[in-house]
């Protein structure tokens, strides 16, 4: 709360500084002897931008530092018997300390050193705190001042501005890529360690998931097979179903708004279609599992059929109606690319109206529509919640859509819940499932990227 306030400050001593100098630039201009080189809202951003980013990377930069250097200090005033101690004891006397300054309960006796040291500790931070609001409030306004007395006719401030904001864009990327990096790497030392205890092959085409290992020697229960076929067949199977559900009525939908309903429909329509993508996935869970899984139930009952409570019928057409506004959307954007002339030319030779659509515009906008069922493809994969709700945990090799199967992403969500143990082959399994499931997500869209830039058409 107290940053929030501090970076509010900042954004009003910035706008302060966008106008002072914008005005300074006016006044400069007004005295008509010479034409400034920039305009003035960019002599006003200079300036705002001198004010701002020095002063948010100093927070930044103390936010990080001063936590450990209030631990530092922390340790160096504790009594020489508790900087003796050892170090998993002494973490958790520094978390009772932390705990205490932030008036909750501590793990043992309130001790009058513990609280002398909490004393001391809030004492610091918020001696920190002011001197970091002092500095970034300082810094702000040296750059502002600073960014404002330069102000000229010659000064090409526009060139700045757009450094700074190049630079700014270029560190945003970076950041980016770097977070790619670091999730493929945690996915990639995590699944090296599983697989050092589990055999790569054994994961990926044994036949049976069981996860549960034995924490002791004397228990049982616990077999510890990691074959992840099933895994993967639950999640192909409830996908397929979802895609056999959204494919044909995103499309169908898509060819309907693009090319024969009226612009007030399409106004209307396409909105109220495209709300089902913000509709959260966990109320697309309920509606699974309390309406269409025991209406798959009864009806297959009816009909003299085996029907789980839990199926991957369920849950693959709840998914499939969660994906149809992803096809639908892209696939309408595609077909509205395709150039008018195209159309007009299909009908000077007498093609319908149906025809066209076949012949010429699907044509068209074909590998915009494969790369967004690759797309919708990858979104089927990743989902989670809906599995949860409406298809089960239970881990069966089965074809069957009426039978309970589940997901990689849902054993992955079943292994890290709770507390858990970064050592044992049942944790570090759900690193080699997020490894293979980022694998096959990035496989589909280097597919998507590649279809859509081989096949694109290009029109004058």
């Amino acid at each position: 709360m107290q940053i929030t306030l501090i970076i509010a400050a900042l954004l009003i001593l910035s706008s302060v500084a966008y106008v002072v100098g914008s005005r300074r630039a006016l006044a400069v201009g007004r005295t008509g002897k010479v034409r400034l080189h920039s305009r003035s809202q960019y002599h006003g951003a200079y300036a705002a931008l001198w004010c701002a980013l020095p002063s948010l990377l100093l927070i930044v930069l103390w936010s990080i530092a001063e936590p450990q250097i209030a631990e530092w200090i922390l340790i160096a005033r504790l009594p020489d018997a508790a900087r003796a101690l050892e170090p998993d004891r002494l973490n958790l006397l520094i978390l009772d300390v932390r705990s205490l300054a932030g008036g909750n309960i501590v793990s043992g006796d309130l001790d009058p050193a513990l609280q002398a040291a909490a004393e001391d500790y809030n004492r610091f931070r918020t001696l920190g705190l002011a001197a970091m609001v002092v500095v970034a409030v300082a810094v702000g306004a040296f750059g502002a001042v600073r960014a404002v007395r330069l102000v000229g006719p010659a000064y090409r401030a526009r060139n700045e501005v757009e450094k700074i904001v190049r630079g700014i864009m270029l560190v945003a990327s970076t950041i980016a890529v770097l977070t790619t990096l670091g999730i493929v790497l945690s996915l990639l030392f995590e699944a090296l360690r599983f697989f050092a205890e589990v055999p790569f092959f054994d994961f990926l085409f044994g036949l049976h998931w069981s996860p549960q290992t034995a924490l002791r020697a004397d228990q049982v229960g616990a077999s510890g097979a990691f074959g992840a076929v099933p895994l993967f067949a639950g999640t192909f199977l409830i996908t397929f179903i979802a895609m056999c559900v959204a494919a044909p009525i995103g499309l169908l939908s898509a060819i309907y708004m693009s090319e024969y309903a009226g612009p007030r429909f399409r106004a209307t329509a396409k909105p109220m279609l495209e709300i089902l993508a913000g509709v959260p996935t966990v109320v697309y869970g309920f509606f699974a599992a309390l309406t269409v899984a025991p209406f798959v139930r009864n009806f297959g009952e009816s009909l003299g059929l085996s029907v789980s409570s839990e199926s991957a019928l369920a849950a693959g057409g709840v998914m499939g109606i969660m994906i149809i506004p992803f096809i639908s959307s892209l696939s309408d954007d595609v077909m509205n690319a395709v150039p008018q002339s195209l159309r007009d030319g299909a009908y000077a030779l007498g093609a319908t109206k149906s025809e066209t659509i076949k012949q010429v515009i699907f044509p068209a906008a074909l590998p915009g529509i494969v790369g967004g069922l690759l797309l919708a493809v990858s979104r089927a994969i990743g989902e989670t919640m809906i599995v949860v709700m409406a298809a089960g945990l239970a881990a069966n090799l089965s074809a069957n859509p009426l039978e309970a199967v589940t997901t990689v992403t849902v054993q992955i969500v079943t292994l890290l819940v709770g507390d858990q143990e970064f050592d044992s082959a049942k944790t570090l399994a759900a690193f080699a499932l997020g490894l293979v499931l980022f694998t096959v997500t990035l496989t589909l869209n280097v597919a998507a990227l590649y279809i859509v830039r081989r096949y694109r058409e290009k029109y004058d």
